[in-house]
């Protein structure tokens, strides 16, 4: 099992880390640190560099240059799978769920629980609804383990996703545009979600375009911007307009 850091301690950090595609460069010598029980956003317009960095962090590209360190360890992914042994899960903005399964069967798809009788091995479908439901209830989430992800809202699905990632006992959890076409309603349940990791000490980086939801839930902010970061401020101060003009260019830097 994956022992979850105490609050303050860094979790990932980044040095010099670099990213090129052949004659493209998509990263520039990228420093950062994102501690456990912190929420991190990430900003940039399209472009940025935002998606390369957190596919390098994910084990999805390896750096041109530079380190990465994961709980005080230099790390080297070639996989996400290796990525996720070390406890770093990735919520992306599809969320990858079968809507025609449970929330239960959604969260331990693929580490699906077994009872064996004799040679026989069969699905426990009891003990993986009750892991969901503690894990529904951590999360403060009204979502029921029996309930079908095609009826769910988007806040729901959410949920879901975020559950598997505890299953799993991650030390940082990537989300991307969690926010993304859903209602103000549900924007309120996924930013309360990200409070509860936070909570429990989990590192969170919010990959977002969405300014309110990064100074409502976030401790810092990060912009990038043609590939290198331009600002890393607590978010008491900046501003969304100081923010907004580091994304654009206005402002080259903070």
């Amino acid at each position: 099992m994956v022992k979850t850091p105490q609050a303050g301690e860094p979790v990932l950090e980044l040095t010099g880390v670099g990213k090129q595609f052949g004659a493209i460069r998509a990263l520039h010598a990228v420093d950062m640190q994102v501690s456990s029980g912190e929420v991190v956003g990430l900003m940039g317009d399209n472009g940025a560099g935002k998606s390369t960095l957190v596919k390098i962090i994910a084990g999805n590209f390896a750096p041109s240059s530079g380190e990465i360190r994961f709980d005080s360890k230099a790390v080297h992914f070639h996989r996400p799978v290796d990525a996720r042994a070390v406890g770093i899960e990735v919520v992306y903005q599809d969320l990858a769920l079968a809507d025609n399964l449970t929330a239960a069967a959604n969260v331990f798809l693929g580490r699906e629980l077994k009872r064996k009788f004799g040679p026989i091995a069969l699905l426990d479908h009891k003990a993986m609804a009750a892991r969901a439901l503690e894990l529904f209830g951590e999360l403060r989430s009204e979502t029921r383990p029996h309930d079908l992800v095609k009826q769910m809202s988007g806040g729901q699905r959410q949920a879901v996703a975020i559950a598997r990632t505890r299953l799993s006992n991650a030390k940082l959890v990537m989300m991307d545009e969690p926010t993304a076409a859903i209602s103000v309603r549900q924007v309120e349940q996924v930013l309360s979600l990200i409070l509860r990791l936070k909570e429990q000490g989990v590192a969170v980086m919010l990959i977002s375009h969405r300014m309110p939801d990064v100074f409502a839930v976030c401790d810092r902010v990060i912009v990038m911007r043609r590939g290198e970061k331009r600002a890393d401020k607590p978010i008491g101060d900046t501003s969304p307009e100081e923010v907004t003009a580091l994304i654009t260019g206005a402002k080259e830097a903070a």
